[in-house]
């Protein structure tokens, strides 16, 4: 156990670094991207201390806690905390900020010295919030994060995105706002079933605590769970993500989408299931529904696409609608399953992104039909991308396929139905990442005007891919330290919940409940 406060340090040290790089005069603009990166590797390692501090057999709900009095006479406080859900995402997103911003090294040129230092400043800004919005154990402060998170993506998406940038901008804050504005009418309704008091938007005070009919709290219920659907994205409140995928940087476009969406997901074990399992149970036949058309839509969208980036985003749709699936199955193995899911498919969409962000930086374009026969011109990159697309297809051996197996294995445990329905999306999978493979990287050599080929990943590349592609192998191995943590999480929200596994049931490790 440690006496510092990780939680609010790896929210400080980000803000404090953007702060620097974005006070940095213009004629040392160059320190701008190593201060970005050296920050994030400080909230890296703060991360990796946390996990190291974390006790996986506490039966305390969180871990990692600070309490202190904010607005007391509405009974906020700025509390923090973690289990082992929030704190597996924590470290996902504290790994894959330095990623990213190593990958997004020359995105922006130093002559445009304003524009870097934002830039940067921007995404240092972004991580604080991400872990302050999995950090937070009072509803409030977490709807807070919730919406402060927007402005950054906002901005990273708006100035520094494609031609259509301003739209894709828009078209994503309004309908994160519009989920946010149904979101804050249940939180308000909240604190008035809740106990009050000093505390009265505390999760743990809050968790059996709740004062209200069964309509009431049902609406509850819902005005969350719309606003996390839309986060996640869930069909049919998806739209937004293709095109702020596909404008977005590269970069950006892995925040969005590795681990900002995950807050909807996450959002939904927190406060729908924890706060409101009688609703939860009430509301899951049309969830189940909803999650199962997610993956079979997402993936038939996929297939269709002639973007790169656009035919990224709709898989990620297709993955998100497994994770929902696991979550409101309802059983260990599924929640633990829909969790490891949530890491996993950071790591793989980060992969998918920032590779063929690098493919289009080589060709200027994003148009599948543009390319072909590139894996002899760039061998690596192609392996690399080809490595990517198979750990998001869930090849066994593979990380995603673990998740995959263990979200489908417990859905089947108590609906059958939906998980046989949504195992087509696995075959769907395996056509859409193949199919653009086959077109972008196989086929004759292809010729350049120049006469002169793309050169292949440089060493900074490499660096980017190489933790990404480790993730693939390490967890696809041995999950088992990741599920060590996430599993007694997962069944102390059953127990909220009030459900059990079905007999002969078994949990994410095989043994026999």
């Amino acid at each position: 156990m440690t006496s510092l406060p990780l939680l609010t340090l790896m929210m400080v040290v980000p803000v404090l670094g953007a702060i620097v790089v974005a006070a940095l005069p213009n004629g040392s603009v160059r320190l701008a991207r190593p201060v970005a990166l050296g920050a994030s590797l400080v909230t890296l390692v703060l991360a990796v201390l946390a996990w190291v501090a974390f006790d996986s057999g506490s039966t305390a709900m969180f871990q990692l806690t600070e309490t202190h009095a904010w607005i007391p006479q509405f009974g906020v406080s700025y509390a923090v905390g973690v289990d082992g859900i929030a704190l597996a995402l924590i470290v996902m997103a504290a790994i894959l900020v330095p990623v990213c911003l190593l990958a997004a090294w020359n995105d922006v040129p130093e002559a445009e010295a304003g524009r870097l230092k934002r830039y940067f400043a921007l995404m240092l800004v972004l991580e604080a919030f991400m872990v302050g919005v999995f950090a937070a154990t009072d509803v409030f402060l977490f709807y807070v994060f919730f919406e402060a998170m927007l402005i950054p993506v906002y901005f990273l998406i708006g100035l520094y995105g494609g031609p259509q940038r301003q739209y894709a901008a828009v078209k994503f804050l309004l309908f994160s706002l519009a989920g946010g504005l149904v979101m804050l009418v249940s939180v308000i309704a909240v604190y008035f079933a809740g106990p009050g008091g000093q505390d009265g938007f505390l999760v743990e005070n809050l968790i059996g605590g709740m004062d209200g009919s069964t309509a009431a709290l049902r609406w509850m219920f819902v005005g969350f769970f719309i606003a996390f659907a839309v986060k996640a994205p869930m069909w049919p409140v998806h739209t937004w993500l293709p095109d702020a995928a596909t404008e977005s940087r590269p970069a950006t476009a892995v925040l969005l989408v590795g681990i900002l969406d995950k807050v909807g997901t996450y959002g939904m074990i927190r406060f729908c299931l924890q706060l409101f399992p009688e609703a939860s149970q009430w509301a899951t036949p049309v969830v189940i529904t909803l999650a199962v058309i997610s993956v079979i839509y997402g993936a038939l969208l996929a297939i269709g696409q002639t973007d790169m980036m656009r035919l990224i985003a709709f898989t990620s749709i297709s993955h998100f609608g497994f994770i929902v699936l696991g979550i409101f199955a309802m059983t260990s193995v599924g929640g633990a399953g829909s969790t490891l899911y949530m890491v996993n498919h950071g790591f793989s969409t980060a992969g998918l992104f920032l590779i063929a962000g690098f493919l289009v930086t080589r060709h200027g374009s994003k148009r599948i039909p543009d390319y072909g026969g590139w894996q002899r011109v760039t061998p690596v990159l192609a392996g690399t991308f080809l490595v990517a697309g198979l750990s998001s297809l869930a090849l066994p051996g593979l990380s995603s396929f673990v998740s995959e197996f263990l979200v489908l294995q417990g859905t089947f445990m108590r609906y059958k139905v939906a998980a046989v329905i949504a195992a087509l999306g696995i075959v769907l999978a395996a056509l859409y990442i193949l199919l653009m493979y086959q077109r972008v990287m196989t086929g004759p050599k292809p010729s350049f005007a120049d006469g002169k080929a793309p050169r292949d990943l440089s060493s900074r590349e490499r660096w980017v891919v190489a933790p990404i592609i480790a993730s693939f192998v390490v967890l696809g191995f041995y999950p088992k330290p990741v599920l060590d943590i996430i599993n007694p999480a997962v069944d102390k929200t059953l127990q909220i919940v009030g459900v059990s596994d079905p007999a002969a049931a078994t949990d994410a490790s095989g043994s026999a409940k």
